[in-house]
């Protein structure tokens, strides 16, 4: 997961896009980086760590232009501890191009080989992103003619890069002289919106972003999402051009970006993130009446943030009594993306403190938007119990997570997750330490989103049922992604001969 923007506009945009990155800060916490245009000059800056601690009044200085492009990051693919890996990339033929991307590339070992071996691009870094840089590239070199760039040649270089590329991916791309382009897989499995706005010297100016709060924090008027398999290029001249480029679409978005990875004032395919989460509030009481005797309950706390809505709700529906127990340390990171168990479990305690006086002597149901690896739950319960509550249930606003994601959210390995392996609940609650345990249906959940946008045919819960919407997915292809993604983060070591010239293959 991660979170990307793009600016066109009439004057600077190097503070508006830092504004932005501050906005999509919840969707990447590793690395951040700006690149910004002016005329066929690009100027870029990308580090380590949170946007406040990578751009200073120096680094911001350094981007002038009217155009640019943001990231924030954490890595599914790729090292996490080198800004070699920070996006944007770039590369110089055709034209100039930085490229910043959220998702996944499925089948990016083959593509990294193929680049090698047939169109002789050396890919310097263990980043899909860097890959689909390069076919994008490719794509173009193959299809223009001179440094004539018109719609007709970037359309059909899109349409040859979702021929090529597997997975997920929402992208955005500026063209050095030539102006920004966006464009999602087929299935439109990671979010990507845009907007417009009339400047003050009567210019149009565009954004795009992956979540609606950028877009209307920044005063744009949402056009829309940028739909599966289509391309949005604003030009040089600041015209809006727009196609289709996929020869087959399903939009299947990802489920997980409603239950915890998205800001609930987002819209996202025309779902409120806010409203489904109330909606998962409502069919979790169902589950819970079923299971827990309502009158064993003294109080229902949420586990913050992202479980608020959900939690607040079902304590309405099934009449008792919402506290809040656990004061977060807003400094503090998520927990769910931080790399390495060991760091996760630590912050856990940093980041919440829970009020003894909330907990004595009651029995305390504590709901959570998901539980992924555990770890988390665990300290949590043992946290409660400490502060003095006499017994602990926990309920989950997310069915189990069974599988491993392969298309952008950091679940690498069916190991890692505590509902892996065929676990029943029974074993997950004794592991976590609670006195019961209920988990939403994958039927709840998805009534509870899709109910609001009944246009979508299919969401991808590929983590929770194990189907992989774009069909390429076998268990094969999950054990390789797991071994290579140990390999980047350092936990296999590789033979010298493996790392040429790249370490995806």
């Amino acid at each position: 997961m991660c979170g990307i923007v793009a600016l066109y506009a009439s004057s600077p945009v190097n503070q508006r896009i830092y504004d932005a990155l501050l906005l999509l800060q919840h969707r990447g916490q590793d690395s951040a980086g700006i690149c910004t245009v002016e005329g066929r000059m690009f100027h870029m800056h990308k580090a380590m760590g949170l946007v406040r601690d990578v751009f200073r009044t120096r680094n911001m200085r350094d981007l002038p232009g009217n155009w640019g492009i943001g990231q924030v990051r954490y890595p599914t693919q790729g090292s996490s501890t080198s800004v070699r890996e920070s996006q944007p990339f770039y590369v110089n033929a055709p034209y100039g191009l930085v490229l910043a991307h959220n998702g996944n590339l499925t089948n990016a070992q083959e593509l990294a080989k193929e680049l090698y071996e047939l169109d002789r691009r050396h890919i310097n870094t263990t980043s899909d992103s860097e890959v689909l840089l390069n076919v994008l590239a490719n794509e173009l070199q193959q299809t223009t003619q001179g440094n004539h760039l018109d719609e007709e040649t970037l359309f059909n270089a899109i349409a040859g890069v979702i021929k090529r590329v597997k997975g997920s991916y929402a992208v955005v791309c500026m063209i050095a002289g030539h102006g920004i382009v966006a464009f999602r897989d087929p299935n439109g499995i990671r979010p990507l919106c845009y907007g417009m706005k009339q400047a003050e010297d009567g210019s149009t100016e565009y954004m795009f972003a992956s979540e609606s709060v950028v877009l209307e924090a920044s005063e744009f008027q949402v056009i829309g999402d940028v739909q599966p398999g289509e391309a949005v290029w604003v030009d040089e001249k600041g015209a809006l051009h727009k196609r289709t480029c996929a020869d087959k679409i399903e939009l299947s978005p990802c489920i997980f970006e409603y239950v915890y990875l998205a800001r609930p004032d987002s819209v996202i395919n025309g779902i409120s993130v806010y409203e489904a989460r109330l909606r998962l509030g409502e069919n979790l009481a169902k589950e819970i009446k079923k299971q827990i005797p309502l009158d064993e309950i003294d109080v229902v706390m949420p586990i913050p943030d992202s479980s608020r809505p959900a939690t607040a709700q079902l304590a309405k529906v099934l009449g008792l009594e919402y506290r809040e127990g656990f004061i977060k340390n807003r400094y503090v990171g998520r927990t769910f993306i931080m790399p390495g168990q060991a760091i996760r479990k630590k912050s856990v305690r940093q980041k919440l403190n829970a009020m003894a006086i909330e907990f004595k002597d009651k029995n305390v149901l504590l709901v959570d938007d998901s539980i992924v690896r555990g770890t988390t739950i665990r300290e949590i319960v043992r946290m409660a119990r400490q502060s003095g509550a006499k017994k602990v249930y926990v309920a989950s606003g997310a069915p189990p997570v069974r599988y491993p994601n392969v298309y952008g959210i950091d679940m690498p390995t069916t190991k890692e997750l505590i509902a892996g392996n065929g676990k029943d609940i029974k074993q997950i609650r004794q592991e976590i330490g609670a006195d019961a345990l209920v988990y939403q249906t994958i039927e709840g959940m998805k009534e509870a989103v899709g109910g609001l946008n009944r246009t979508i045919p299919r969401f991808d819960c590929s983590c929770f049922d194990g189907d992989y919407v774009t069909g390429d997915i076998t268990q094969e292809k999950i054990d390789a992604m797991e071994l290579e993604r140990q390999k980047a983060k350092g936990l296999i070591k590789e033979d010298a001969e493996d790392q040429i010239p790249l370490k995806l293959f």
